[in-house]
C-alpha cells in the first residue's frame, strides 16, 4: 500500500516549496524608491451595488497621499445604492477629483464594459483598477506606482487578505490566506509570471491601448487574468508591490460562498486548465487522510504538517488575524476546497452578481446564453 503515500508526498513537496516561497517573499519584494515627482494616475472603479464596508474601501483611496490622481466611478444603474456613498465621498474630499459616469453597456462582461467607458474619460498616463470592495492602507498608491518607473515592468499587482463576518465568509477568507496565497507564491517562485490579481492592477494607459483597450477582453469573465496575460505578452514583466490589501467578504451564507467559490474555480479552470488540474496535488489534507487510511502515517503526517506550516506562514505574511485565530480549521477548509475543486471541474455555468453565465472552454462568456438571460 506504499503507493498510496505518493500523493501525500507530492503534496508535502508542494507545501515545502510554499514555505520556501513565503520566507523569500519579503526579501524579494521590498519597497522601491520612487521618482521625485510620481506620474499622475487615474483610479477606475466600476460599481454594481454596495459591497460590505464600501464607503471605508473607497475612502481609503481618496485619503491617499499622492501628488495627483483622480477617481472615476462607473455605474450601470442610475439608482445604484452605492451612489449615496460616492456623493458622501465627494462631500468629504471636495478638493479631490472624483467623478461618476452612468454607463450603458452591452458587453458580456458588464464590469469590463464600464471600464472601457471610464478609460475614455481618464486623464492620466497611469491607470489603476481594483475591485470595489478593496480597502487599502496609507502609502498604497506610491507603493504600486513605484515599480512602473522601470520601463520593463508593465503591470503591478498585490496580494490580498479577506475579512469574513460569518462562518461561511470566514472559511472563504481562510482559504484565500492559506490555500490561494501559497499557490500564488509557488507560481512566482517557479517562474509563472503572466498573471495579475483583481485586488490591484496598475498599468500604463499606453499598454492598454496596445492590447486593444478593455474592449479586447470584454467577452471574458476572468478579466484580471486576461489583462495581465496580454500585457505580459507585449514583453513586459508583472510585479507584485510590497503591500497587502483587504477585501471584506461580508456575512455570506454557505450557499453564497459556495456559488462564489465555484465561480472562481470554474473561471480559473477555463483560463488556465493545466494549472487547474495540476492543483489536485495541493489538496494535502485529502492525501494525508488517504495515506493514514493506508497505514502510511509518516507520509500523511509530513503532508499535513507542512500544509499547516505553510498556511500559518502565509497568514503571517498577510498579517491576517483570522488565520491566527482559526488556523486549526485549515484541514476542514481544505476538504471544503476539494469539494469546490470537483464542482469547478464539472460545470460550465457560473453565478456572477445577479447573473447566470455560461462559459466557453477558452474562458469567453457564451454570448447567446448571456443574451438569453
Amino acid at each position: 500500500m506504499i503507493w498510496l503515500a505518493l500523493p501525500a508526498l507530492a503534496a508535502a513537496a508542494y507545501y515545502l516549496l510554499a514555505i520556501v516561497a513565503t520566507v523569500r517573499w519579503p526579501r524579494s519584494h521590498r519597497p522601491r524608491a520612487q521618482a521625485s515627482v510620481p506620474a499622475p494616475l487615474s483610479i477606475l472603479k466600476p460599481i454594481h451595488g454596495r459591497d460590505p464596508r464600501f464607503y471605508e474601501a473607497i475612502r481609503s483611496h481618496a485619503a491617499q497621499d499622492y501628488p495627483q490622481f483622480e477617481i472615476l466611478f462607473g455605474v450601470s444603474d442610475p439608482s445604484d445604492t452605492a451612489l449615496q456613498d460616492i456623493a458622501r465621498l465627494q462631500s468629504e474630499f471636495p478638493a479631490r477629483s472624483i467623478a461618476v459616469f452612468a454607463v450603458a453597456t452591452k458587453a458580456p462582461n458588464a464590469k469590463v464594459g464600464v471600464l472601457a467607458e471610464l478609460a475614455k474619460h481618464a486623464r492620466y498616463p497611469l491607470l489603476l483598477v481594483n475591485d470595489s470592495d478593496i480597502e487599502v492602507e496609507p502609502g498604497y498608491l506610491r507603493a504600486v506606482a513605484a515599480p512602473l518607473d522601470d520601463p520593463t515592468i508593465g503591470m503591478v499587482t498585490c496580494l490580498y487578505r479577506g475579512l469574513g463576518e460569518s462562518w461561511a465568509s470566514g472559511a472563504e477568507a481562510l482559504g484565500i490566506a492559506t490555500e490561494f496565497t501559497p499557490s500564488v507564491l509557488v507560481a512566482r517562485l517557479l517562474g509563472v509570471v503572466e498573471f495579475a490579481l483583481g485586488s490591484t492592477m496598475m498599468f500604463r494607459a499606453a499598454a492598454l491601448r496596445k492590447i486593444g483597450g478593455f474592449e479586447s477582453i470584454a467577452g471574458y469573465l476572468a478579466d484580471d487574468y486576461q489583462l495581465g496575460n496580454r500585457i505580459h505578452a507585449l514583453g513586459y514583466r508583472i510585479e507584485f508591490a510590497p503591500i497587502v490589501v483587504e477585501t471584506d467578504l461580508g456575512a455570506e451564507s454557505w450557499a453564497q460562498t459556495w456559488r462564489h467559490q465555484v465561480r472562481w474555480s470554474r473561471t480559473i479552470r477555463v483560463s488556465h486548465p493545466a494549472g487547474y488540474y495540476g492543483c489536485i496535488v495541493t489538496h494535502a489534507t485529502l492525501w494525508a487522510l488517504v495515506a493514514f487510511a493506508a497505514g502510511q502515517w509518516w507520509a500523511g503526517a509530513a503532508a499535513l504538517g507542512l500544509r499547516m506550516a505553510a498556511g500559518i506562514l502565509a497568514g503571517v505574511l498577510l498579517r491576517d488575524r483570522h488565520v491566527a485565530r482559526y488556523f486549526w480549521l485549515i484541514p476542514l477548509r481544505d476538504l471544503f476546497g476539494f469539494a469546490v475543486w470537483i464542482a469547478g471541474a464539472l460545470g460550465s455555468t457560473v453565478y456572477w452578481r445577479d447573473r447566470k453565465l455560461a462559459l466557453h472552454r477558452d474562458g469567453r462568456i457564451d454570448v447567446e446564453a448571456y443574451n438569453g438571460n
